[in-house]
């Protein structure tokens, strides 16, 4: 009897795969409701096609399409078309029927990382409807197209590949073809699911996204600027960003026969002479077999690395900015406002991983006037649409922290800010990626990026201003210029001059006196005549 009740008091254990857990704790990577699980379906798929298209310097062209399933209500399919680099067949099954297997495991910043967006649309479909995901797909160069049906074994985190079958690709192209059922809910998610293609536009005007929507709607945003933003490359981690985990992995890859060709070996940036001088001044050997370190040398050299203050900083050539130009071309086409400034600041780093920040700023002309400003968020060029008031960014452009008013910005004021964070390890607040930590580094940088945009904002709303001013100025003096002119011209008729002359004259003074430029007074000028004639 006491035999039985101890055996009843034990625990038992058993371990979870990956994809068990995420099968059991969906709500972590956004699939908590089938709004939501529509929105994070498009996104992770449309991320997809980006990062298989810009990433290596193709101008994207890129379909999404959602239909509602027949005789199922709630049913959607959900498909993405790209013109990608394409996968390489054997890598089919796994890249979408295992979670956690990825190409973007490389220190490059890239919109996701994790190997887990996609498989978690394809997991969550396969949960809720049983369809497993479609793919289609063709490398670059391919005289052949690949077709996939694929499930996840969700007990053993494997793919099941139910059907494969490959076809002639006589028109050469490339890239892959994504379709999975889901459970949705177009109606909670349209609004949603709408802005962020219009917000993936405004941050990707180098690209033609269609978008068809299961009420038939189909919208098209063209492509506006050839430019592609800047490609990143793999790099080395920095010695400021190790632990003792990462060491021991980059040990284990290394073919180092001394600490000192470790060093150099193995991180970014440190010569011959900084991995001298640092292990002179961590107290190692330089001599010394790294493959023999035990864990308290590995915890103190791990240590050493975080504190030391002379490595150079974090390398930028892993990250992608868009840069001003793509910026300020993705404002004016979608917002069309009067005025758009961008600022793209200099790398920085926290924790050993390199970011680079940027600010976009666009004012008036078809932005609404509102309380606040519009914050457009993107890190790592995706854009972030919920959780936007406990986002890091929101906290610099809030109108309780920054002020606006020496900008000449009153609010409601028509006015949008972009800000965007491109790093190799952005500090999301969750594993649904849709706000970003309060970072000290980043935060300041944020804020010197929006400064920097908004001096020219504020330049030119004074010239603007001035320009209003002066405006006013030759309404009055146009008001009376036809009678004087007239005055002038009978007192001088003995002269020979005429009223048409004397006005000429009087319109240069005026335009020296106001310091206008010919084409902008002519212009202006103009306007007045045509409204004081009606």
């Amino acid at each position: 009897m006491a035999r039985k009740q101890q055996a009843a008091q034990q625990e038992s254990f058993r371990s979870m795969t990956p994809s068990q857990f995420f099968y059991e704790y969906r709500e972590v990577a956004g699939f908590g409701s089938p709004s939501r699980a529509l929105y994070q379906t498009v996104r992770e798929l449309v991320e997809n096609a980006l990062d298989a298209t810009d990433v290596h310097g193709i101008l994207p062209d890129i379909t999404l399409t959602i239909e509602q399933v027949p005789r199922h209500p709630t049913y959607y399919r959900v498909t993405v078309e790209d013109n990608g680099i394409g996968i390489q067949p054997q890598h089919v099954p796994y890249a979408f029927g295992q979670v956690l297997y990825s190409s973007k495991y490389r220190l490059r910043q890239a919109r996701g990382r994790f190997g887990l967006g996609a498989k978690m649309a394809i997991l969550y479909g396969q949960i809720k409807t049983g369809e497993p995901v479609e793919v289609y797909t063709s490398p670059i160069g391919s005289s052949r197209i690949y077709f996939f049906k694929i499930k996840i074994d969700i007990e053993r985190n494997r793919p099941i590949v139910l059907a494969r079958g490959e076809y002639p690709n006589p028109s050469g192209w490339h890239g892959t073809r994504v379709s999975v059922v889901i459970e949705g809910d177009w109606p909670r998610a349209r609004h949603r699911i709408h802005e962020y293609i219009r917000r993936t536009a405004i941050a990707a005007p180098y690209a033609n996204i269609t978008f068809i929507d299961p009420d038939g709607n189909i919208t098209v945003y063209r492509r506006t600027i050839d430019k592609l933003p800047k490609q990143p490359r793999e790099v080395k981690p920095h010695p400021q960003g190790v632990d003792i985990e990462l060491l021991k992995q980059l040990i284990r890859k290394s073919r180092a026969n001394t600490l000192l060709e470790f060093l150099i070996d193995a991180f970014q940036g440190v010569g011959r002479k900084t991995a001298e001088a640092f292990l002179e001044w961590a107290g190692f050997d330089k001599n010394l077999d790294p493959h023999k370190l035990d864990d308290r040398k590995l915890e103190k050299l791990a240590r050493k690395l975080r504190e030391y203050q002379r490595f150079r900083p974090p390398s930028a050539d892993s990250l992608s900015p868009f840069g001003p130009e793509i910026i300020e071309a993705g404002l004016r086409t979608i917002l069309k406002p009067e005025f758009v400034a961008a600022v793209t600041r200099r790398p920085r780093a926290y924790e050993g991983h390199s970011f680079i920040v940027e600010v976009g700023i666009a004012y008036g002309g078809q932005i609404p006037p509102s309380s606040e400003p519009i914050l457009l968020r993107y890190a790592n060029k995706i854009p972030l649409l919920y959780d936007e008031k406990s986002d890091v960014a929101w906290k610099v452009v809030d109108p309780k922290n920054f002020d606006w008013r020496n900008y000449l910005v009153v609010f409601p004021a028509p006015v949008a800010v972009l800000t965007h964070i491109a790093s190799t390890k952005v500090p999301y607040k969750g594993v649904g990626k849709e706000s970003v930590a309060d970072v000290p580094e980043i935060e300041q940088e944020l804020r010197n990026a929006l400064r920097e945009a908004a001096r020219k904002l504020r330049e030119y709303l004074l010239q603007k201003k001035k320009e209003e001013e002066a405006k006013k100025r030759v309404i009055t003096f146009m008001k009376y210029t036809p009678e004087i002119a007239k005055s002038l011209a009978t007192i001088l008729k003995d002269y020979s001059v005429n009223e048409d002359y004397i006005r000429e004259m009087l319109l240069t003074a005026m335009k020296k006196r106001l310091k206008i430029e010919d084409e902008k007074f002519a212009k202006l000028v103009e306007g007045l005549e045509v409204n004081i004639e009606e």
